[in-house]
């Protein structure tokens, strides 16, 4: 026993030296520090991490342990890390041709200039006139099924390979299900009954917000114009640039939690040539060194950006250090996501727009609508974006007929039509859309719990601060998130809370 628990300290040590290594990296490269990523390298050196002799010990205490009990929680995390890292060493070479095209792909357009690939969607949201903006992404999609779709088809197909053969379930989803503790096919089910529910609202506001944000109607709408709805430019005086960062670090420390959690999060915000366009954050030594990474789009979509990345940035930057590491580094990642759309979602509250942004008073019923459906709009997305990867993981339809099946599952749902190319790179690896899920389920349950103890604005009250601080942020990702659910707020995740909230915006 005790060959066995120094075996585990020994794995554990190893493992958040391997995983602080390799969340630099990916920082550096997707942050525009470095031209791409060197993955391989670092794999080598950490071999030992999580090789053969790791998953021995990591199968033993879950296989040796009761279900529910500590032991067997840590087991589940350890092997789910493991897999995902002896998998993620094997495609090392594949993330980094992918990592690299994306830092020096460029979109050729039909008036002889070009777009860097990375910015391209930015340039897509800002384009008003439709022709020109559906002329970019046309070109975008030409490029991405000609050279990014193939690599990612094969990145995946690999994957589901890999993790099939390891042969820790019968399959990739009952993989899922064994080591996430979520039931993916539950879930889908969970998703079309929402889309289903929703469809009529969904069919009664389409048509108004294409009408008066773009002139077009449904018939005529692409995914380039849905870039171009959801960044509605109609508000952008109400969220300047320059008053964003100081004025979301003004609301924390209202709420009586430090912003930058005393220096452990460093703010990565403006423009730089060869950044990611889509926000992230990076953990790299958790919780004393985290980077919250932003490249500007303009407007309010950088406000509730920058929200939702400091969710993250402080939910890492807050973990209790002595937690052993699968509860500070693994875990289900819908806490973390919970934590960041709690933050986002701040977007969605009239009193927090009145304090801590420049909207007019007059506005906000509209700005309130709006976002009503775009929360709806992305909702409904990523429920078909899930239903499409089950089919997608689940071996029974062919990978020649996926890229119809993509268009189909993902222009049903949301009433935009569209590209065949993205397939195979608008998918998430490792059903990340079903944290997405649980996370959007979770966070209306948290929001409740902090009106109920700190009144409806919490969020400036010195008092909850502090308690998300404690209760939720320190305890790292040891709870799933319907065991955090039903701690916190006695109920359990569904869609149900969403559409009440979403039927209160829209109204």
């Amino acid at each position: 026993m005790t060959d066995a628990l120094e075996g585990l300290d020994a794995l554990r040590s190893r493992g958040e030296s391997f995983l602080q290594d390799v969340s630099r990296e990916y920082y550096s490269s997707h942050a525009g520090l470095k031209p791409a990523a060197e993955l391989q390298p670092i794999y080598e050196r950490h071999r030992e991490a999580y090789g053969d002799h790791s998953l021995e010990l990591a199968l033993g205490l879950l296989k040796g342990s009761q279900p529910g009990s500590e032991e067997h929680r840590s087991g589940r995390m350890l092997v789910e890390w493991l897999l995902e890292s002896r998998v993620g060493r094997e495609l090392a070479p594949l993330e980094e041709r992918e990592i690299a095209w994306e830092g020096e792909a460029v979109v050729h357009l039909a008036n002889g200039g070009g777009e860097p690939y990375r910015r391209a969607s930015i340039t897509i949201a800002n384009t008003r006139d439709a022709k020109e903006r559906r002329a970019i992404d046309d070109a975008r999609a030409s490029l991405v099924e000609a050279e990014l779709a193939p690599m990612r088809q094969e990145r995946l197909s690999r994957e589901k390979e890999l993790v099939e053969k390891m042969a820790i379930a019968p399959d990739y989803l009952d993989t899922f299900d064994a080591l996430a503790g979520i039931s993916v096919r539950g879930l889908r089910d969970e998703c079309a009954a929402f889309l289903r529910d929703t469809q009529p609202m969904w069919d009664d506001v389409l048509p108004e917000f294409l009408k008066r944000g773009l002139g077009i109607t449904p018939a005529d709408a692409t995914r380039a114009d849905a870039l171009a709805l959801m960044r509605v430019p109609e508000f952008d005086a109400g969220f300047p640039a320059e008053e964003m960062e100081r004025r979301v670090r003004g609301q924390i420390a209202e709420m009586g939690a430090s912003p930058d959690a005393n220096g452990r999060v460093h703010y990565d915000t403006g423009e730089r040539v060869g950044k990611r366009a889509r926000a992230f954050c990076a953990p790299v030594a958790i919780p004393d060194e985290v980077y919250l990474v932003l490249r500007p789009h303009g407007g309010q979509n950088d406000w509730r950006t920058l929200l939702h990345e400091l969710g993250h940035a402080l939910h890492f930057a807050n973990i209790d250090p002595l937690l052993p590491f699968e509860y500070r580094w693994l875990g289900d990642n819908s806490i973390t996501e919970g934590y960041a759309m709690l933050f986002d979602h701040r977007m969605q509250d009239r009193g927090w727009l009145g304090r801590y942004t420049q909207l007019e008073k007059g506005d906000v019923p509209r700005y309130l609508r709006a976002a009503g459906f775009e929360e709806l709009q992305f909702l409904r997305r990523y429920c078909a974006k899930l239903i499409y990867e089950v089919e997608l993981y689940g071996g029974r339809v062919s990978w020649s007929a996926l890229p119809d099946l993509y268009v189909a599952t993902l222009t049903g749902a949301t009433g935009f039509r569209y590209q065949r190319a993205d397939a195979f790179v608008d998918v998430d690896p490792h059903f990340y859309s079903a944290r997405y899920l649980r996370a959007w389920q979770l966070q209306s349950l948290l929001a409740e719990t902090l009106v109920e103890r700190f009144n409806a604005d919490w969020w400036r009250n010195p008092s909850a601060g502090p308690w998300i601080v404690e209760e939720l942020f320190a305890r790292g990702q040891r709870e799933l998130a319907e065991e955090q659910a039903q701690r916190v707020a006695k109920k359990s995740l569904s869609f149900a809370p969403l559409v009440k909230a979403i039927e209160g915006l829209l109204t």
